[in-house]
């Protein structure tokens, strides 16, 4: 059976690639809250092998607050409790090899197994956390504490919604630039960088409203930024099929 996502791929920047993926994922209720900011702020706080990526001069960093369900690998269905839960990261945009992606900085989650599977095979920064995600006439409950023995302390307590009718980002346009993403980045302990690809249909999308109670989620960066985000967008979601990460070269 073909998986739903697979049937669009017309809009991808780079074919798919080669063998069956390794997991599916489904990223629902999504808030796309972004900050711009000084590259030179980000730039020593990237591997080294990874171009930081850039919009009009200007570097960029996500806090997408969401809910994953159908975590499973490719033709194992997990339990519901080992398989769906909801999450947070904060990101940025990089370029290796001519493939931009994604870097993530901090993911958190609830459940421990993904928690430590993502930080032993994918070298990926996820962390602890108790996180409630609800949602009640179409506006969405978002509290996420990180709990990680050891790691520094994180909060995020924001209510956010779509508005106005939902599109998809045009080609050449800062959302697409922002969402349209195929590939992320990581690092291990050794400084040598993967690429995971990734596979879903374009972002079904909307203008986003967000209120932000609280908000911590940058001082791990050692940044201060202004509270409000410059660019908010809300996703009801996509299915998402993700492939085994594969180094792309040692350290630089």
């Amino acid at each position: 059976m073909v998986h739903p996502s697979l049937k669009h791929t017309q809009h991808r920047p780079w074919p798919l690639p080669q063998g069956e993926p390794y997991m599916t994922m489904d990223w629902l209720e999504l808030s796309f809250l972004h900050w711009s900011l000084d590259p030179e702020l980000l730039r020593p706080q990237l591997p080294a092998g990874l171009e930081l990526d850039t919009w009009d001069s200007r570097a960029w960093l996500g806090v997408v607050p969401f809910r994953m369900e159908n975590v499973n690998p490719t033709h194992y269905p997990l339990p519901r409790i080992m398989s769906a839960f909801p999450e947070l990261n904060l990101r940025t945009y990089v370029v290796a090899n001519g493939k931009p992606g994604v870097w993530f900085f901090s993911l958190e989650a609830t459940n421990p197994l993904a928690v430590r599977t993502a930080r032993a095979k994918f070298h990926l920064p996820y962390y602890d956390a108790r996180i409630r995600h609800s949602m009640r006439d179409g506006v969405v409950s978002f509290r996420c504490k990180r709990v990680h023995r050891g790691a520094a302390e994180l909060e995020l307590r924001v209510s956010y919604s779509g508005a106005g009718e939902t599109f998809q980002a045009e080609r050449g346009s800062l959302e697409h630039w922002l969402c349209e993403r195929y590939c992320l980045y990581s690092a291990d302990n050794r400084g040598r960088i993967s690429r995971g690809d990734v596979h879903h249909p374009p972002w079904p999308l909307q203008q986003g409203r967000v209120e932000i109670e609280e908000n911590t989620v940058f001082q791990q960066l050692g940044l201060e930024l202004p509270e409000q985000p410059e660019h908010v967008l809300y996703s009801a979601g996509v299915q998402c099929l993700g492939w085994r990460p594969e180094e792309i070269g040692a350290q630089l």
